[in-house]
């Protein structure tokens, strides 16, 4: 079973790397509830988590999360202390902080720029992640850590630019930056403004009409008529 999960997790891990570009160390935001989950299942999520994705991985948090944490009590002490142990991403919420949800959502707008993962055990937060392309998903279930499939969004995505129909904004000013130092724009703005010079005549109706030929041994009918009228002159 470890090793279908480890396979599974592989799969989807070579598809954000190819697709969306994700590169170690991975950066993975976990709220309070992933926290709470490890902390009920015995999971040691620093030790455990890089060997599952592969790879190197930046465990962190917000303030938000943990002021959330904080707020609700003993009940959530533990959980409190994993989020305090990992790095504290800075947010946009320092004077009025906000539920951990909306916080880790401000986090990966804009197409995700920072490559976030997102850890989480809250459903409503997970269907609003599956709602932006690029952002993978982990959860905790029977005791392990599952790294969910691409989202259909993703996978629309990405489509979408294997047949050239979207292009990211990024590489849309890659490719301008690049035609303009290698002189390709104004080479392809002249080819706009030349306009299709008019057609010359065609060659084939300047060529000389080829004369008849007459059959050989026969002579034209106009020099019989002078041979004749110089034998009766005579």
């Amino acid at each position: 079973m470890g090793v279908t999960r480890q396979k599974h997790a592989k799969k989807i891990m070579r598809f954000y790397r190819h697709s969306f570009q994700f590169r170690e160390p991975f950066q993975v935001l976990l709220d309070g509830t992933f926290c709470q989950a490890a902390l009920r299942n015995k999971i040691q999520i620093r030790e455990q988590l890089p060997g599952y994705l592969g790879g190197a991985a930046q465990l962190c948090t917000t303030r938000c999360v943990i002021k959330e944490l904080e707020s609700l009590g003993k009940a959530l002490y533990g959980a409190k202390l994993i989020a305090q142990r990992f790095e504290v991403r800075n947010c946009s919420h320092h004077k009025d902080p906000v539920s951990g949800s909306t916080c880790l959502l401000s986090m990966i707008e804009d197409g995700n720029p920072h490559h976030f993962f997102i850890a989480t055990q809250d459903q409503d937060l997970s269907n609003k992640v599956k709602k932006k392309p690029g952002i993978p998903l982990l959860f905790i279930i029977q005791n392990t850590m599952v790294l969910d499939k691409p989202s259909s969004k993703s996978l629309a995505f990405v489509q979408k630019l294997q047949t050239n129909q979207l292009v990211p904004e990024y590489q849309k000013q890659s490719i301008v930056e690049l035609k303009e130092k290698e002189g390709l724009a104004k080479q392809e703005g002249e080819k706009r403004r030349k306009r299709k010079r008019a057609g010359g005549p065609n060659p084939l109706s300047c060529l000389k009409k080829k004369k008849k030929k007459t059959p050989e041994g026969q002579e034209p009918s106009a020099e019989k008529k002078k041979r004749r009228k110089r034998k009766r002159t005579r």
